[in-house]
């Protein structure tokens, strides 16, 4: 990587009621050099989502520091939320930005994950280009079960066993998947109908794993009391966003639903945004300087005090 690489880490904690502890996780992030680009909390999927950029080193400190404030506060045998999860910081993905190739941040992800694991004692799993194994490529596949059933399931077979550390999962913080991927966009759209029924049909009938669009994953969830087609876009250059959203009114009307407002969890890059899109105008307030990563770089926000 040259000396003004800039990569993004985009780590998923399992808590999104809880703003104390939430800010708490993200304070503890700060690190000279790193960007905080943006942070939020998602009551519906108790979930939060961070995202944060600079030099790789710098990044990677940041990253290990918050899974380790988050294995501190989350416990997950209490937690629930309609989102699957199987840590405290539940994935942990880095994302080149400039001048550092995905190859890179597979090498970063792979020492963020031995890190997390000699300094917290969290286990890690690894996915996408820094997975260990053909079977933990994909997120999905890695979290099957979630924390309750993987908890069970690397007692009995050694093959769900974590990359690092373990064999068992931390009593309370789980495991934490690490990865190295590309721009992934996070989409959710509602309905007008609270009808659960028709969302998960949609969401079955676009993702790619159904034989969908390329590059997508979806459910149909109900996040507070409102049908959602919940999204990730995982490749926005092969499969635009334009395109996901002309497939989702088709699907909607085959099932006699209509869509209502949607939201971005996180950042899209500069070569997703399309000023005037359908898509776009669908979001509430959207503004390209907060929510496109390249423009947020120039306007970082403030890290939280405790």
């Amino acid at each position: 990587m040259n000396s003004e690489a800039i990569v993004e880490c985009v780590p998923n904690y399992s808590e999104g009621t809880d703003l104390s502890k939430v800010s708490r996780i993200v304070h503890a992030m700060e690190v000279p050099g790193v960007s905080l680009l943006d942070w939020s909390l998602d009551i519906a999927h108790n979930r939060s989502v961070v995202t944060i950029a600079g030099p790789p080193e710098d990044v990677l400190e940041s990253a290990v520091r918050g899974a380790g404030k988050a294995a501190e506060l989350i416990d997950l045998t209490r937690q629930k939320g309609v989102h699957p999860r199987i840590g405290a910081a539940d994935v942990i993905p880095f994302i080149p930005v400039r001048g550092a190739s995905l190859a890179q941040c597979a090498l970063l992800a792979r020492q963020a994950g031995l890190n997390l694991w000699r300094r917290h004692g969290v286990p890690v799993y690894y996915y996408g280009a820094c997975a260990a194994r053909p079977d933990r490529v994909q997120l999905e596949d890695v979290r099957r079960g979630q924390f309750e059933g993987l908890r069970e399931a690397v007692r009995r077979d050694s093959a769900r066993r974590p990359d690092v550390g373990g064999p068992e999962l931390h009593e309370t913080a789980g495991a934490s998947v690490v990865g190295a991927r590309s721009f992934l966009i996070a989409y959710n759209v509602h309905l007008h109908q609270p009808d659960i029924t028709a969302a998960r049909a949609i969401a079955r009938d676009i993702r790619a794993s159904n034989g969908g669009l390329h590059g997508v994953k979806a459910l149909g969830v109900l996040a507070n009391d409102r049908a959602q087609v919940s999204m990730n876009i995982t490749d926005h250059v092969a499969t635009p966003m334009t395109k996901v959203y002309s497939r989702l009114k088709e699907l909607a009307f085959r099932y006699g639903a209509e869509l209502a407002e949607s939201e971005l969890i996180g950042l899209i890059p500069e070569a997703a945004f399309e000023e005037g899109a359908e898509w776009i105008a669908g979001i509430p307030d959207f503004d390209p300087a907060i929510k496109v990563v390249e423009r947020r770089l120039l306007s970082p926000l403030e890290w939280p005090q405790q």
